[in-house]
């Protein structure tokens, strides 16, 4: 969604909308599926920029980093940005230090600050983030998921942790150092 935000100044412009996004989008493997997004909010001219208040709710499904094994997750996240014109955003700043073109510093502020090159603002940008910041670090289908089984893959919760394969030939480099153990006992 596109917001002319010239027109925001005489009144605030506020939304509704679900929106479809594929999973491949966000380019995490432990996303396997990404219900409708809703999105809905506002946003208010408040000098020197722009305030967007919105709220992202939508169902995710992740693969538990254990077993595997899909994981339904509702989540609903809150989005507080100042939207600041680029042409305004550089005479408010004060000069500061030289700096490369390749390297600024952000202060706190900044980081609840959108500046954009022109008055209109793409909202995809921000759902987009705001997806990727949601996704769980490490996605567990359970607290205590046990995985798989790092020799034949089994499901380690279905068995209650022991699997029914043989355990594997000790690696012949080790036979010197075993019998050293096996002298010293």
């Amino acid at each position: 969604m596109r917001i002319w935000l010239d027109q925001v100044r005489e009144e605030p412009f506020s939304w509704d909308e679900t929106e479809s996004i594929a999973a491949a989008a966000l380019e995490r493997p432990e996303v396997l599926a990404l219900g409708p997004v809703r999105w809905r909010g506002d946003v208010v001219y408040v000098d020197p920029g722009y305030l967007l208040r919105g709220k992202l709710s939508y169902d995710q499904t992740l693969a538990c980093i254990r077993c595997l094994k899909p994981l339904a997750v509702s989540t609903t996240a809150e989005v507080e940005l100042l939207v600041v014109v680029e042409a305004h955003h550089k005479k408010a700043q004060k000069p500061q230090r030289a700096e490369t073109e390749d390297e600024s510093e952000l202060s706190e502020g900044d980081l609840d600050t959108l500046v954009v090159a022109e008055e209109i603002l793409d909202t995809r940008p921000i759902v987009l983030e705001q997806l990727q910041l949601n996704i769980p670090m490490k996605p567990l289908c359970r607290p205590d998921c046990r995985g798989l089984c790092p020799r034949c893959g089994a499901d380690l919760n279905e068995r209650d942790g022991e699997c029914s394969c043989a355990a594997p030939e000790p690696d012949p480099r080790w036979t010197a150092l075993a019998a050293l153990k096996g002298r010293l006992d």
